[in-house]
């Protein structure tokens, strides 16, 4: 449902898809991983453990459209998310950025805006620096839930949960999360499972799809 009195473009489908093949082609592998991990001994919480969002490929020859209206917060009321959104591009090796810290969520300005056509994609870390991140309750969000985007502008598009699953990151469903769609879709992605202590990252991906209301 989206609550404003004007009506968003769709998104170029064929920019999605080429990036769908050639991220399938590049890197089959979302890694969770940002080299800022605290080396210090392991504490027992989850939590205390610095983890990034999963990082992706995007081909240099899709370039983002610039979105008719930029996503400012996201809100999850049942698992207590409220905040603000950055924008999130494409690090010099190809790979998605992630949030500088754990209190913001990310949308990539190179995939659709949400309430856009096309699958609108947010990551946010599951913790940092000792706390508990943005989506550190993801993992608890229930088919349903509702999922709130305001835009700058104050107009809101209301999403509702269908499932939340978690993928090994050496099996990212690639064309599942950023493969075209018919209607405006949402994706929210953080790290998840067990935490290898030898590569200093989460073994998997933890990803909530969800449909416009």
């Amino acid at each position: 449902m989206k609550d404003s009195n004007f009506v968003m473009a769709p998104r170029s489908r064929r920019a999605i898809t080429a990036l769908v093949f050639t991220v399938s082609a590049l890197l089959t592998v979302i890694g969770c991983a940002d080299g800022q991990v605290d080396t210090g001994n392991s504490p027992s919480h989850s939590s205390s453990r610095q983890d990034a969002p999963p990082a992706s490929s995007a081909p240099d020859s899709v370039q983002p459209e610039a979105a008719a209206h930029r996503p400012a917060r996201l809100q999850i009321p049942s698992i207590g998310v409220d905040t603000n959104i950055i924008d999130l591009g494409l690090a010099t090796d190809g790979t998605l950025e992630v949030p500088p810290d754990g209190k913001a969520a990310g949308w990539y300005t190179g995939a659709p805006a949400p309430g856009e056509v096309g699958p609108a994609i947010i990551a946010g870390h599951v913790d940092w620096e000792g706390a508990d991140g943005v989506f550190f309750d993801l993992r608890n969000l229930e088919p349903g839930a509702e999922i709130i985007i305001s835009d700058e502008d104050g107009s809101r598009t209301v999403f509702t949960a269908t499932s939340i699953e978690h993928f090994p990151k050496d099996e990212f469903p690639t064309d599942v999360v950023y493969g075209d769609l018919d209607r405006p879709g949402l994706r929210l992605i953080t790290c998840g499972g067990s935490f290898d202590e030898t590569a200093r990252s989460y073994n998997d991906n933890i990803i909530a799809f969800a449909d416009i209301a």
